[in-house]
């Protein structure tokens, strides 16, 4: 398929800029795959399509404050700092990406924080944007830490056009968010209240939790009409013995297996095996999924509505089919369905 069969007209109006009121009350458009029925619901009632001994697959990954501002030395010029990873504890290295970045170069310093407590140097360019910064700090390295993600806020995708405010700090975060590394929050999750969790606990639903460091590289531009020529950012994905085992045993049962958002795919698909069951896995992956794509291991998935050309949308059409997932966008449009990581939700039922 080509990139431009993923354009659609997305007025800004209709781009989530903040949250429901309450996380399980976000709208739900749930798809029949099988019959290409389309029902509007509330997040809540997503309940009523599941049943005891189905399970849900998490991405528990922790968003960290990604996005700083600080000053040049000198110039006093002010810099967006945007912290990718962390490259080495000991010695304070982080990959980060610069803004505008013609202004900084080797040898440059930045300064953050109101009294200017926390010290960087550039030392190395590694793209246009993407520099090495060396922290200097003395003191333990959680102290370090603390104070580092202290001067920053919550990294609100680019397509959220306001500055990030304090409700952000938990709103911009899945409750169920354990291990810290992603700059940017797994979005279909975001829908689940304790509240809702407790009542699928209730109805014996069972909870798979996988971990995907989900990057920036979500959000990036694709350069290229042929897909297969895209290169996706490589992201970091633990998949335990625990998770694989709460799958594998719904498959081997006929249970449903549901699928969180983009991220828990694309994980799933990295670490299935050839026998179609999930198998222990820790590295990277770069794992682009557009259609036509065979899927091994969930029979059903959410998913918010996605950006016009964005990876995210080719992977929902590639589970749910082109033209059905591309009229029920449109079909969003027409009933105020909110888009974008704050906004509404999808089911796809396989059955």
């Amino acid at each position: 398929m080509k990139l431009s069969q993923f354009k659609f007209k997305l007025p800004e109006e209709k781009i989530a800029l903040y949250p429901a009121k309450y996380r399980d009350e976000s709208r739900l458009m749930v798809i029949h795959k099988s019959t290409g029925e389309i029902e509007h619901v509330n997040f809540k009632d997503i309940l009523n399509y599941f049943d005891d001994k189905d399970v849900f697959i998490f991405n528990d990954t922790k968003v960290f404050p990604a996005r700083l501002y600080g000053n040049k030395e000198k110039t006093g010029a002010r810099i967006e700092v945007f912290l990718l990873r962390e490259l080495n504890e000991e010695l304070r290295l982080w990959d980060v990406l610069v803004d505008p970045a013609r202004k900084i170069r080797i040898g440059n310093k930045l300064y953050f924080g109101d009294d200017d407590s926390m010290v960087a140097e550039v030392i190395d360019n590694t793209t246009s944007r993407g520099r090495t910064l060396r922290f200097l700090y003395d003191g333990p390295h959680d102290e370090f830490k603390k104070a580092l993600y202290a001067l920053g806020e919550p990294p609100l995708p680019p397509f959220i056009h306001r500055p990030a405010e304090p409700e952000d700090e938990e709103r911009f975060q899945t409750i169920y968010a354990k291990n810290e590394g992603a700059v940017t929050v797994p979005a279909a999750g975001l829908h689940f209240s304790r509240e809702l969790m407790k009542r699928m606990e209730i109805k014996g639903i069972d909870f798979s939790f996988i971990t995907m460091h989900a990057g920036l590289g979500n959000f990036r531009d694709i350069d290229v009409e042929d897909l297969t020529k895209h290169k996706m950012d490589s992201e970091q994905m633990f998949v335990n013995a625990k998770a694989c085992r709460i799958v594998n045993e719904a498959k081997d049962r006929g249970n449903k297996v549901c699928a969180i958002g983009t991220t828990v795919m694309r994980a799933i698909e990295t670490a299935v095996g050839t026998d179609g069951h999930l198998k222990e896995f820790e590295g990277w992956t770069n794992k682009f999924i557009f259609p036509p794509y065979d899927f091994s291991v969930a029979n059903a998935m959410v998913s918010n509505f996605h950006m016009p050309l964005s990876t995210m949308l080719m992977l929902v059409c590639a589970y749910g089919g082109y033209e059905l997932i591309m009229d029920a966008y449109n079909i969003a449009l027409k009933e105020d369905y909110r888009f974008g990581t704050y906004g509404d939700a999808m089911l796809i039922l396989d059955k």
